[in-house]
């Protein structure tokens, strides 16, 4: 065999003066990894062998491929494991000429490997754009994954190299071994390891740390490598009846998307799917709710009030000085009604229940879902030992560790950059105060002018979402880092927690201060709470609070389902365009397919993870102030619907193969989702008691109103809640002089409060104001307690786990428990 090896290593040479080149400037490629020749649209010029930087020898670009020779005696190759009844060995050569590339000779029976099994794509710059200790750097990993029983191929083409890695058997036998079924099938065949176990488990390889103390991720902050990837193969299915605008509403295949993706993508998509059909109730019945008002429309004794004041002048908002009759208000005291009647109770508790029934049938899915699959009893923890002793098997268990320093860091930078947050939305108060002041000057209709600083403020806030969603990202990042997880799945579950919180606040800590902090410290007209003692705080539109809320709400949630999805699609879009229109194609169809697949936009660890956290926003609009936006469930039913299959065309066209991941449910998520139940709840009370008209108007209604006096049939219960719910303030007590001139013939106006119109009682609130305050506190309190109950009792009501299926794990511990006294009455008898 060796005397062989030395006649086709003496052809070579002779090929090689053939071509003008001296046997001298031919070396050898010390990594032993097969290489094949580069394909006709080869970089033009390129010679066959080019110069190591660094080096004091010569390396072949096109390099000499050789299988079935030991490298302990001296073999270009990697031996290929030989079986019983192989008797005879069999390698390949591949050799390359100046400015051409030759197909592969076949030499003995081996043939070709076919492409499908290459698991995993390393890509790199030439080395002679490398430094020499990058070179070696580089040598020294594909080494290490040589002795770990890997096969690396390398081919070129005009910009970059690409090493194509296939792991041996031998690794996915011993992972079978450990976790799966050791046991040979009746049938004799071993079965063959699922093609996202195989990526998965070389992808935790990849990752692991070198002899050296590198990761792949050091390898490509160093230039070393560039990226990884595997390759999409058998997508075509996927792409006809999934990843495509027409079956937008087609069920979706989630077991071939668990073969393709995995059991964790497939899991989010069956949860998203889930999600979207179960929005289509909580859509319906927030449409009748906001429907209903039309009833209201016109008939509603508040509106006519107001449309009729026009005697009644309102005092001026902020800095202007400007006195508007009550009646400018009209059209949108009528729209409030929308979303501000008496439904909007009834809708925020059955919010509250959809959410706890949306959650506890979720669960059964799950477990069905989980059962089909055979992961019911997977552990993960077992899962990622498995793969360490795979891996290294000299690997040290890691234990679980707990430093309260550590915590009590954490905690408190935590706390900080939540105020930070916090004090981000004081800016966009500051914003808006300013931005009032600049209107007020403009010769604008007043309304026009105040619903144009909330739209633009919504604008701004949306912005701001955007830049701190990447400064949450990277100090989440940091404190999970510092926080030291055991494991990549611990690593992520904190990193989940850390960057919802922060997000949260980023999303709705405006969206508080507007629901109950706006308007509410501003003082009254003659003596109002300023900035900085110049500018006068904004107050609630002249409509009521409900309307800036809701606005907010509606240009928020429009922006983010509109332009973020559109952004979201179009990027990978262009950018996968742009790549493919300047790429440089290789002849050769298997480089291509290589080029192809490294066009595609990459993905990251974080890939998923931001879908999910795009869908637990989107929950928490949906569901957290819900009572003042009735049409965020019909809004995100229409946005998920086309979501699914925007993320499904990403997935399979647009983007890199994501690596799969194992999993038997969709993780600390479930936890985030049911926090934000419990947040909506306590959030829609309060928003009904302290930004709605419902609770002043019910008091007025049994308390106040004409109809204690005369039968409801003759007059309407809330005729007079309008002069009833408008503090009077004399125009002579302005300090302002502007003011006090611009009221002509006024001696009064009126804004919204309940405080005593006599002066000399300095326009103190008055006992209805405190009576007010009082049952809206006991309202919260109570709607909390019934809605949480509710949420309580249809958790009970609603198993997590379907009967079938404890029934059918049941069934299957018994039969092996059946098994195992079986054999033992076996060997008994012997």
């Amino acid at each position: 065999m060796l005397s062989l090896l030395l006649a086709c290593c003496e052809s070579l040479a002779l090929q090689g003066r053939a071509l003008g080149h001296h046997p001298s400037a031919h070396g050898v490629y010390s990594s032993g990894v097969e290489q094949a020749a580069s394909s006709p649209g080869q970089r033009q010029g390129r010679t066959g062998w080019k110069w190591a930087r660094h080096r004091a020898v010569l390396e072949p670009a096109p390099l000499v491929q050789v299988q079935g020779v030991d490298r302990k005696r001296g073999g270009l190759g990697t031996r290929k494991p030989q079986t019983d009844s192989q008797d005879e060995e069999s390698f390949q050569v591949l050799v390359g000429t100046e400015g051409e590339s030759f197909p592969l000779m076949e030499i003995g029976t081996c043939e070709a490997e076919p492409s499908e099994q290459w698991d995993f794509i390393l890509v790199a710059k030439y080395h002679t754009e490398l430094r020499f200790k990058q070179v070696e750097r580089q040598k020294q990993f594909l080494e290490e994954l040589k002795s770990k029983g890997f096969h690396v191929k390398v081919r070129e083409d005009q910009k970059r190299v690409f090493f194509g890695i296939r792991a041996d058997n031998r690794i996915f036998d011993l992972y079978r071994t450990l976790l799966m079924e050791p046991e040979v099938p009746a049938s004799g065949v071993e079965p063959a390891t699922p093609t996202t176990t195989r990526i998965r488990i070389v992808n935790f390889i990849l990752n692991s740390k070198t002899a050296s103390g590198d990761t792949f991720e050091d390898l490509v902050k160093d230039g070393v490598f560039e990226d990884k990837f595997p390759l999409h193969r058998g997508e075509e299915d996927l792409k006809m009846k999934w990843a495509q605008w027409r079956n937008m509403f087609q069920e979706q295949p989630i077991d071939a998307i668990r073969e393709y993706f995995g059991e964790k993508v497939a899991l989010y998509f069956a949860w998203l799917g889930w999600y979207t059909y179960m929005l289509v109730p909580a859509a319906v019945v927030g449409l009748i709710v906001f429907l209903s008002g039309f009833a209201l429309f016109n008939s509603s004794q508040i509106s006519k009030e107001i449309c009729e004041a026009h005697d009644i002048f309102l005092c001026p908002i902020g800095d202007s000085d400007k006195y508007q009759p009550l009646s400018v208000t009209c059209v949108f005291a009528k729209l409030t009604h929308f979303f501000d009647n008496e439904g909007t109770v009834l809708f925020a508790i059955f919010m509250a229940l959809w959410a706890t029934v949306f959650l506890e049938i979720w669960k059964r899915q799950r477990a069905r879902v989980v059962l089909h699959w055979d992961l019911y009893g997977w552990d993960e923890d077992q899962e990622e030992m498995a793969l360490e002793l795979i891996n290294c098997p000299d690997y040290k268990l890691r234990r679980h560790q707990h430093s309260y320093l550590r915590s009590t860091i954490i905690l408190v930078l935590s706390l900080l950059m939540i105020c930070f947050m916090i004090g981000m939305a004081h800016m966009l108060v500051v914003y808006r105060v300013l931005a009032a002041a600049l209107f007020s000057n403009l010769a604008w209709p007043f309304l026009g002018v105040t619903t144009a600083m909330v739209a633009i403020g919504a604008v701004v806030h949306y912005v701001t979402i955007i830049i701190m969603t990447k400064v949450n990202k990277y100090v989440a990042l940091k404190l999970c880092d510092f926080e030291k997880p055991r494991t990549f799945s611990e690593r992520e579950s904190k990193f989940t927690v850390k960057f919802f919180t922060l997000q949260f606040f980023a999303h709705f800590s405006s969206l508080i201060y507007i629901a109950f902090i706006l308007g509410r410290i501003n003082g009254h007209p003659g003596k109002s709470t300023r900035l900085a003692g110049l500018w006068k705080l904004e107050e609630c539109h002249l409509s009521g609070c409900m309307m800036d809320l809701f606005v907010q709400m509606a240009i928020i949630m429009g922006l983010k389902q509109t332009l973020s999805n559109c952004v979201e699609y179009l990027r990978p879009w262009f950018a996968y365009k742009q790549k493919m229109l300047w790429a440089c194609w290789a002849g050769d169809l298997e480089l291509q397919d290589w080029q192809r697949n490294y066009c595609l936009n990459p993905v990251t660890s974080f890939t998923l993870f931001d879908e999910f956290m795009e869908m637990m926003i989107q929950y928490g609009f949906t569901t957290i102030f819900v009572a003042a936006f009735p049409l965020a469930p019909l809004l995100a039913f229409f946005s998920n619907v086309v979501e699914i299959r925007l993320d499904a065309i990403k997935m399979v066209q647009l983007q890199r193969r994501l690596v799969p991941r194992k999993a038997k449910d969709i993780g600390t998520w479930l936890q985030v989702l049911e926090i934000i139940g419990v947040l909506a709840v306590i959030a829609n009370g309060m928003v009904i008691a302290f930004t709605s008209e419902f609770i002043p108007r019910m008091i007025y209604k049994y308390r106040d109103s004409p109809c204690r006096r005369e039968p409801p049939q003759k007059v309407d219960c809330l005729t007079g809640y309008v002069n009833h719910s408008l503090s009077v303030f004399f125009t002579k007590d302005f300090q302002d002089p502007k003011k006090m001139q611009a009221s002509g013939n006024l001696t009064e106006c009126r804004y919204r409060d309940y405080r005593n119109r006599d002066p000399n009682d300095k326009y103190n609130f008055t006992e209805q104001f405190w009576l007010l305050l009082a049952i809206r506190l006991a309202f919260v309190i109570l709607f909390e307690h019934v809605a949480l109950c509710i949420k309580v009792i249809a958790a009970w009501f609603v198993p997590d786990v379907p009967q079938l299926v404890k029934n059918k794990v049941l069934e299957e511990k018994y039969d092996v428990l059946q098994e195992k006294l079986r054999s033992s009455s076996k060997s008994t008898d012997v």
